[in-house]
């Protein structure tokens, strides 16, 4: 709420009585006052008053409130700005139906609001009808000024007041009761400002027999420093009654509303709209770095800001439900969920922007390039015309002399010559001028300018050179002779001269490449340029032979020559210059593409010399992966011979480590270059690395799988024998050859060792054996799982004799054994198991707590096992 709408004037005819008075505005309206001309006049300004502070902020206001509105065009107008919202788009007509439809519009949109409009209808306000264009305004005040004010939980009006009785308490002289006599001295008015801004007002000055002052200085204070406009002047409004709605309230009610965020918001919102490219490249890189600064910097915290709202919010509810009050409802436009759609409407124009900028930040570099080549060639096109026009508007035929006729005759056709010559290149300025704007190029105006200008010229060229002719021609029937070497020069010259522009022109061309091939096709092209260049010779020859020609006839026949060739402004110095001018390029051109071809060859280079590396080192990598596969499951030799083949094949690949880090350093050369191809080799450094971290990783899980079924041999007393039947059995089955069984694999082992997994029970057996051998249900059975579990099939087949002889090393040799060594050496249930079933031993060197575990394991297996 601005400080506009919580100015409001209120009367005796305006008497709110609770939240709903907006809605009976009908009841509130006395009738006998308008018949009081006073009255009308007030409410009449001060309504005018109201809706021109409104209007401004469109940029119309009104003059007289009962005619103005009558067309219902400003009163729409009046509503989309205090609403904030579109109404439908207004009649265009001026007839009273048109109207009566707009004002239908506008009321329409009122009762949309929930306010009941009694005895207004558009046809009383199309009239003009004073008492019910005001009440109108009033209803339209009441609903979008006033409506929603409220202090503790009171009517507008009631609020109102309680608050101005407790801001002016401490004052003397003022009482505030009600809102007309408590006002008319204007001293409740000045104390309210002083209250808020007491640097606004000297207070102590005041006096209550001064009420116009008062009032005077309470308007002027408000409408200069707090934006309240006057809306009444002191000497007609004694009886009338302002009130401030001060901006402690509002903050009250709006606490933890997301101001600051929804403001942001906007503020956001219409920058990533804003697709309106820079004109340079500079300025586009800036767009893009701001837009990854708002990204990295200033969009998170309002990430965090918008969830503490919503956390301040649920918690504010939470508090006020546990106090039995009502839920907080914010003001329109404010609520949780219109965070929520902001935030939506802020990440949908957030897509594409960063693509956007990409795609013009290219734009502007093609048109960099064409702008350049553009003015190149409007360059060249306006250095050969300047001139052209004052030559061909000259009405030297008029004096001339025959010859000079004739040469003047000749000289326009070569002139026509070389003017045909040219359009080539006006036609190639008008395409690159097209390209650049079907580019939206930002100097399109100035590109269109000097286009146009030329194309203008050159027609104005042509309707000059036509007019030219025609005026010689007309005079051509009186002159005869002529000098034919002069004009066959002119004609010879012309051409080729014109070749040795365009010829400068190619040889001065720029050009992009990013390859061997490129750059070897513009080598091509120039050295097929090149291989015309002795035709060309020739012809230079043959018209520099020409004019030699002209100087011995008239050293032969004493001819006093001008020394200007009548029919052309080319000289033999002039083409001798040009060619000097060529052959002066063609050398840098090849330098230029040579350049360019050690560049491009070099990436080559760079290319191979990675591909070659990577070419080596990704199979090297592939072959010691499986190799150490091979090594895993052979069982050639003893388990020590295995790990000290792994250890050879770890050291080897810790050597190898060096070429890893060279084709490092090839790759970031590549980067440097800007190289990102390589048709050289299906490898990349990412290929590798991935390769290179699985080698070391199955490696080191190969070494410490051989390690663990070194410890179970020795801890088991399994024989190297038994540990290669064991491989033998288990590589049989691994189907794979990856180094695990898969179920269905392991059920086949067990069954060709003896096992009886066929039946019922054979299933129940099975699904047991399997919990052993993989309790993490991973769905394959490892080489260690499987030896594990053959040792303890092996185990439970032991004789006295072994048990014993395993006791006895338990025992260090002893004929007995204690209970901490059963305890420390064997697993808790096993060891209390055959703590309660041995029996004391008996010896002179026994300790206390002595067992006898050659009798337990006698007990065990029975006698004949020893």
């Amino acid at each position: 709420m601005t400080a506009v709408e919580t100015h409001i004037t209120y009367s005796n005819s305006y008497t709110i009585h609770h939240e709903d008075a907006y809605m009976t505005q009908e009841e509130d309206w006395d009738r006998d006052l308008l018949l009081d001309p006073a009255w009308e006049k007030q409410q009449r300004k001060t309504f005018t008053a109201w809706c021109n502070s409104h209007l401004r902020k469109a940029g119309t206001q009104i003059e007289n409130i009962e005619e103005d509105f009558r067309n219902g065009l400003k009163l729409m107008l009046l509503l989309e700005v205090i609403s904030g919202e579109r109404l439908p788009k207004p009649d265009k007509g001026k007839m009273r139906f048109h109207k009566i439809a707009n004002v239908n519009k506008a009321l329409d949109f009122i009762c949309s609001k929930g306010v009941k409009l009694v005895s207004i209808g558009a046809e009383e306000i199309v009239d003009g009808n004073v008492k019910m264009t005001l009440g109108m305004i009033w209803t339209i005040i009441l609903r979008f000024a006033i409506q929603d004010i409220s202090v503790e939980e009171t009517s507008a009006k009631e609020g109102l007041l309680l608050w101005c009785q407790r801001k002016t308490a401490p004052y003397r002289n003022v009482n505030v009761q009600n809102f007309h006599i408590s006002w008319k001295d204007g001293l409740a008015l000045c104390a309210l400002i002083h209250r808020h801004r007491p640097d606004l007002i000297d207070y102590s000055k005041l006096r209550k027999d001064d009420p116009i002052g008062n009032l005077n200085t309470a308007f002027e204070v408000a409408e200069k420093f707090l934006d309240i406009p006057k809306m009444l002047d002191a000497e007609g409004e004694m009886e009338k009654r302002v009130c401030f709605y001060s901006p402690e309230v509002r903050n009250r009610c709006n606490q933890i509303l997301p101001l600051s965020l929804l403001e942001w918001i906007r503020r956001t919102i219409p920058w990533l709209e804003n697709r309106v490219a820079e004109q340079t490249m500079r300025a586009m890189q800036q767009k893009l770095e701001d837009f990854r600064d708002y990204r990295r910097v200033h969009k998170p915290p309002r990430v965090q800001e918008k969830c503490q709202l919503e956390i301040n919010f649920n918690t504010l509810q939470t508090k006020l439900r546990l106090s039995n009050r009502p839920a907080f409802m914010p003001s329109e436009g404010k609520m949780v969920s219109d965070i929520a759609n902001a935030w939506k409407g802020l990440e949908q124009v957030e897509k594409g922007y960063e693509e956007w900028l990409l795609t013009e930040i290219r734009r502007l570099e093609r048109l960099d390039h064409l702008a350049e080549k553009f003015k190149q060639k409007c360059s060249m096109h306006e250095s050969w015309t300047a001139g052209k026009e004052d030559l061909l508007s000259q009405k030297d035929y008029e004096s001339a002399s025959l010859m000079e006729i004739r040469a003047l005759m000749r000289k326009h056709e070569a002139f026509e010559s070389d003017l045909a010559a040219h359009q080539d290149r006006v036609e190639q300025i008008a395409a690159i001028a097209q390209e650049l704007n079907e580019l939206d190029y930002h100097d399109a105006a100035t590109v269109n300018a000097r286009c146009q200008g030329i194309c203008d010229q050159w027609d104005n060229l042509g309707t000059l050179t036509q007019k030219r002719r025609d005026a010689l021609e007309r005079v051509e029937k009186l002159w005869e002779t002529i000098d034919q070497l002069y004009l066959e020069f002119a004609k010879r010259a012309a051409p080729f001269n014109n070749w040795m522009d365009g010829a400068m022109e190619d040889l001065q061309d720029m050009f992009i490449v990013h390859s061997i091939e490129e750059i070897q096709s513009l080598i091509t092209a120039h050295d097929q340029f090149k291989a015309t260049l002795p035709e060309a010779d020739k012809e230079r020859m043959a018209t520099i032979g020409i004019h030699n020609e002209i100087v011995k006839i008239a050293q032969t026949y004493g001819i006093k020559l001008s020394g200007i060739n009548p029919y052309t402004n080319l000289s033999t110095q002039d083409i001798s210059n040009k060619w000097d001018t060529v052959k002066h390029l063609v050398p840098l051109r090849d330098q230029m593409l040579q350049e360019e071809v050690a560049r491009q060859q070099a990436n080559e280079r760079l290319r191979r010399q990675f591909a070659a590396q990577a070419n080596i080192i990704g199979p090297w990598i592939q072959t010691k992966m499986e190799e150490i596969s091979h090594v895993s499951v052979d069982i050639a030799g003893s388990l020590e011979e295995q790990m000290n083949s792994l250890k050879q094949y770890e050291q080897n690949i810790i050597n190898y480590k060096s070429n890893i880090d060279k084709l490092e350093g090839d790759h970031q050369l590549s980067q440097e270059s800007l190289i990102f191809d390589n048709k050289h080799t299906n490898y990349t450094m990412e290929h590798i690395r991935v390769g290179w971290e699985q080698l070391l990783t199955t490696i080191a899980r190969t070494i410490n799988e051989v390690e663990n079924q070194i410890l179970t041999r020795d801890a088991k007393g399994i024989s190297q024998e038994q540990l290669n039947e064991f491989r033998a059995s288990f590589n049989h089955f691994d189907r794979k050859r990856n180094g695990m069984m898969d179920p269905d694999d392991f059920r086949a082992c067990l069954i060709s060792m003896g096992y009886d997994l066929v039946s019922l029970r054979g299933e129940v057996e099975f699904a047991r054996i399997m919990t052993l051998v993989d309790p993490n249900n991973t769905g394959v059975v490892t080489f260690q799982a499987f030896i594990d579990f053959m040792t303890r099939e092996t185990a439970e087949t032991d004789t006295a004799e072994q048990v014993m002889a395993s006791f006895k090393i338990l025992a260090s040799d002893k004929s007995y054994i204690t209970v901490e060594e059963l305890r420390r050496e064997l697993p808790p249930e096993q060891a209390e198991y055959c703590i309660s079933r041995m029996t004391k031993y008996v010896g002179p060197d026994s300790p206390a707590g002595a067992l006898d575990y050659i009798s337990f394991s006698s007990a065990l297996y029975g006698e004949s096992d020893l």
